[in-house]
């Protein structure tokens, strides 16, 4: 691999005192929102003025990575490589994945390969690398068949013996590069995702949420949390559509109108958490309850001192703070 020339820094531009920690601070609170192109903004915006950490570094790559620049991604996790980053493997997991989307199947062969023989992948990390080699040279194999078409591409990625094996960041991002296909030809695979308890539930929502928008016809049997339930995409409301959630939205508005920053972090709880629960609310818990539940949670994080709570407002307090750890996708 080529050792690349370390990220640019521009030394004749003065900055202000605080800037780069400013510019930091709101590059990794735009990415932990999936607000990827504004975190690359500020990533950007720091490489004027000073050369950024490995942590950082890494964020600002998968950023790229999560907005298609692989090119540029791929430059980035190169020179972060070549300086010998502490996560050596979760930086290699990174770049291997950027060179499956550039589609140079070769390369991460010869990669997976050298990292094998000379015994630098942990045994705990063995079956994931063998999973990656296995699928690129599946996909270098169709990249020079006639065959070689996205559908089929998709399909070898999908498969649940490669899928599962994929961090889940990557699950994420196959899935959410088949919102413009036409999924149909995919559905077993899909159907199979979103059926599998050992699949991260944000990810079989995400599953689910593509069959949704395309009013895919056909019953799907969801369980989570120790819940069952049997539903039809085609009619199916999207996250924000389901009934409690847009009870609980309101109450939330309307008791948090004179606390913006309270409501904020509020509302960007409960996207996630619903992410993560869906087709589910709650599991039959009130949108009163819920409500409670959220503004009380929110406030204990922000030091605020919170009301007795009865027995409902405990079980719900449970659930949030469970779906709290099923919602912290990890950044890179």
């Amino acid at each position: 691999m080529k050792r690349k020339q370390k990220i640019y820094q521009n030394e004749k531009i003065v900055m202000f005192p605080g800037t780069v920690e400013r510019l930091l601070q709101q590059g990794h609170a735009h990415a932990e929102k999936f607000e990827y192109h504004e975190a690359i903004q500020c990533f950007q915006d720091i490489l004027q003025y000073e050369e950024m950490d490995e942590h950082t570094l890494h964020v600002y790559a998968y950023c790229l990575h999560e907005t298609r620049q692989f090119e540029q991604a791929r430059e980035v996790v190169e020179s972060l490589l070549a300086q010998g980053p502490s996560q050596y493997i979760e930086t290699m997991e990174l770049y291997l994945s950027i060179c499956m989307e550039l589609r140079d199947f070769q390369h991460v062969q010869q990669i997976v390969r050298s990292l094998l023989e000379e015994n630098v992948v942990p045994n705990s990390s063995i079956e994931r690398f063998t999973s990656i080699y296995n699928l690129s040279e599946k996909l270098l194999k169709l990249s020079h068949s006639e065959q070689s078409i996205e559908e089929e591409v998709a399909e070898v990625v999908l498969s649940l013996d490669v899928f599962l094996h994929l961090p889940v960041y990557e699950q994420l991002h196959r899935l959410q590069s088949l919102s413009e296909m036409n999924v149909r030809p995919l559905i077993d695979e899909i159907r199979t995702i979103i059926e599998t308890e050992e699949v991260h539930p944000i990810v079989r929502s995400v599953a689910l949420c593509l069959l949704v928008e395309q009013e895919v016809n056909g019953d799907l049997t969801i369980r989570k949390f120790e819940q069952t339930l049997t539903v039809n995409p085609m009619t199916l409301p999207t996250p924000d559509e389901l009934p409690v959630t847009q009870s609980v939205k309101k109450i939330v508005n309307e008791r948090l109108e004179k606390e913006s920053s309270t409501l904020e972090m509020v509302q960007y709880v409960l996207t996630r958490h619903i992410l993560v629960t869906y087709p589910f609310e709650w599991f039959g818990a009130s949108a009163e309850k819920v409500s409670e539940g959220y503004i009380h949670y929110v406030h204990s994080l922000l030091g605020q001192e919170i009301s007795d709570e009865s027995e409902t407002d405990n079980k719900v307090m449970e659930l949030i703070q469970q779906l709290e750890k099923f919602s912290d996708i990890p950044e890179v």
